[in-house]
């Protein structure tokens, strides 16, 4: 189903990444290009974007770059226009492949979209992105109650005071609170432009580190996705999942 078309926002795909946990396809290969049913999760997400009208879009690659660079152009971007933030020398986790791609955001002041590649989900964009714009939040965070062993922490109106790790016990807090829920963290953020005035962190870093820093003085917020479908495709096991999930 063809999504309404929300303002005119851009958008970056992360899909850098090693994809060790997907070896040993990505032996070979990028994790951008395991396919499910038949279509890889780079043109899955790529399609998601463009059934809400986000035909802009910039991907960053390192891993078997050569290979996404082919598809996209086989493919002739899948309808859209796609950039490409070459990470090839040193990838840079999401936060310093993000900062390296700012400029493709500079002539923007619209909130833009970073996911990443091997997400896969329904969840209603235009719902986020009305959220986000009411709260006149810097990021808005899709988050979930699912099990895992890191967690956002948020107090009671959604707004990010810290982080937690369950198996080391590690925890920050950035707003002192004394009701924190925790929410897992489902790989999509909506992020106001203004935030590449903000990030002072250089060369390779977490937008992980970036949000705690952040929410000590600006407003972060969560929004629970609901009951949309979402899957994380990471592990071999996980693309049977999908491919029951995702036509």
């Amino acid at each position: 189903m063809v999504q309404k078309k929300i303002r005119q926002m851009k958008a970056m795909i992360l899909a850098a990444g090693l994809g060790t946990r997907l070896k040993p396809f990505t032996d070979y290969h990028p994790k951008a290009l395991v396919k499910v049913n038949g279509k890889s999760l780079l043109q899955r997400n790529v399609e998601y974007l463009k059934s809400f009208g986000i035909t802009e879009i910039v991907v960053n690659v390192h891993h078997f770059a050569s290979q996404i660079l082919e598809t996209i152009s086989n493919n002739n971007g899948w309808g859209t226009k796609i950039t490409i933030s070459d990470e090839t020398n040193e990838v840079l986790e999401t936060g310093g492949g993000l900062k390296k791609a700012a400029w493709f955001f500079q002539d923007s002041d619209e909130p833009f979209i970073l996911l990443n590649v091997d997400i896969l989900t329904d969840l209603d964009f235009k719902k986020l992105l009305e959220y986000h714009l009411s709260n006149k939040a810097l990021v808005t965070l899709a988050v979930s109650n699912r099990d895992t062993s890191r967690y956002f922490l948020f107090d009671e109106n959604n707004t990010l005071c810290g982080w937690e790790n369950i198996k080391t016990n590690q925890k920050i807090i950035t707003r002192p609170n004394s009701h924190l829920t925790r929410k897992a963290f489902s790989g999509l953020h909506i992020i106001s432009p203004e935030i590449f005035k903000h990030i002072t962190q250089t060369g390779k870093f977490s937008m992980v580190d970036v949000y705690l820093e952040l929410s000590k003085t600006h407003i972060i917020k969560g929004f629970d996705q609901g009951n949309c479908k979402f899957l994380d495709v990471g592990k071999p096991e996980s693309i049977v999942l999908a491919e029951k999930q995702f036509t």
